[in-house]
């Protein structure tokens, strides 16, 4: 179970784009705990994350990008300022030539509110407009109202729903697209 974090609202956050031992455990257990609480997820969650994060992992190139989002331990808690928890995560993956598909963003409920979704959805199409992307999508589900408004605040357009059985739950996935 993950630690929760203090109920003070200004965490001090690192964000990396370099991968750690044992970072794709953590945001993969991160997105299958905050589903499970906020959702109703099952365990079959954490799979549909597993694969493609593997995936990802093994064959990225310089046109896919990981954001991690670690809150800072600050010098009363461990001495010195050090990298603690992982807290969140963002990415851009390589689907052809001209097109990224954005995956993984997610912030812990104790990180939400300071406008690090904003600052991390931003950076990644900074990244994807930088690489050459023209355009890029984006699955949700429907009932995820704050990441919907961002999404749309930035851009990003509905262009389909489906409903499906998935997780142990009925679930509306919605994709959404933004021309870069």
């Amino acid at each position: 179970m993950l630690a929760k974090l203090s109920k003070n609202r200004n965490h001090s956050i690192s964000i990396r784009t370099d991968l750690r031992p044992g970072d794709i455990g953590i945001v993969v257990h991160l997105h299958g705990v905050v589903y499970a609480e906020e959702q109703g997820w099952d365990h079959t969650f954490d799979a549909y994350v597993a694969g493609p994060l593997a995936e990802f992992v093994k064959s990225r190139s310089d046109r896919d990008r990981i954001w991690i989002v670690e809150r800072v331990v600050g010098a009363e808690e461990v001495g010195e300022g050090k990298a603690g928890p992982i807290v969140g995560s963002v990415a851009i993956v390589n689907v052809s030539d001209g097109e990224a598909q954005l995956r993984w963003l997610l912030l812990d409920p104790e990180v939400r509110g300071q406008g690090l979704g904003r600052k991390l959805v931003k950076e990644a199409l900074d990244f994807a407009r930088s690489v050459g992307y023209s355009r890029v999508f984006l699955w949700t589900v429907r009932g995820l109202e704050a990441a919907t408004s961002l999404y749309e605040s930035l851009g990003f357009e509905r262009r389909e729903e489906k409903t499906s059985e998935i997780w142990g739950s009925t679930v509306t996935e919605v994709r959404y697209d933004l021309k870069l």
